[in-house]
């Protein structure tokens, strides 16, 4: 389903938009919208690890090479 909006863009951003066919620019915007939502959950979820990490005690090399190889041994071999 589509949805017609009437949004404001900077000079520069409608440079680029206006230099597309007009059947293109919606898909381009949509495009770039998604993009833009999809990069905002990566940099959230990055922020709420870090916040995560700060307060985790701090973990041996060892002891991640022990887990992954625990972790390892579960999986069933393909």
């Amino acid at each position: 389903m589509s949805h017609r909006v009437n949004i404001v863009v900077q000079d520069e951003a409608w440079d680029v938009l206006a230099k597309l066919p007009r059947g293109e620019r919606s898909r381009a915007v949509s495009v770039a919208i998604l993009e833009w939502v999809r990069l905002r959950k990566r940099l959230d979820a990055a922020a709420k690890m870090d916040e995560l990490r700060a307060t985790m005690p701090p973990v041996s090399t060892d002891e991640v090479v022990r887990w992954l190889r625990q972790d390892r041994e579960r999986r069933p071999s393909a």
